[in-house]
């Protein structure tokens, strides 16, 4: 009986992964730091709700509408990383989309409230 070695050249082996605890305590602190601008940016729409006129009112809800936004995309983005981590998936896990919509919204908003301040009657 004789047998033949063959070449493992072009042939894959496939190693077991192994990702390191730290990996996801980064993740969830990523989801502990969107959720601290959630809060800070509801916190300044409670501020312009209660202390505010029509316009503050105004700019209060759309700065809630975006916090709302974000803490869902935050845990969406959580939940999604934690799955890839967990079935140990070697692909990026950085999202290049989500920040840039999130200033891009922010921006609208306040470019809002910049508007219709300016353009109040009697007060500028």
């Amino acid at each position: 009986m004789s047998t033949v070695l063959e070449s493992t050249h072009n042939k894959r082996i496939a190693l077991p992964v192994r990702i390191e605890p730290k990996v996801f305590f980064a993740n969830e602190r990523t989801f502990l730091a969107w959720l601290n601008f959630t809060v800070v940016l509801g916190g300044l729409a409670i501020g312009l709700l209660n202390f505010g006129d029509r316009i503050g009112r105004l700019s209060a809800v759309l700065f809630t509408v975006i916090a709302m936004g974000v803490m869902l995309y935050a845990l969406y983005t959580f939940h999604w990383r934690a799955t890839k981590i967990r079935n140990r998936e070697s692909a990026p896990y950085d999202d290049r989309v989500g920040p840039t919509v999130l200033c891009l919204f922010l921006l609208m908003a306040i470019m809002t409230n910049f508007y219709l301040r300016i353009n109040q009657k009697g007060h500028f």
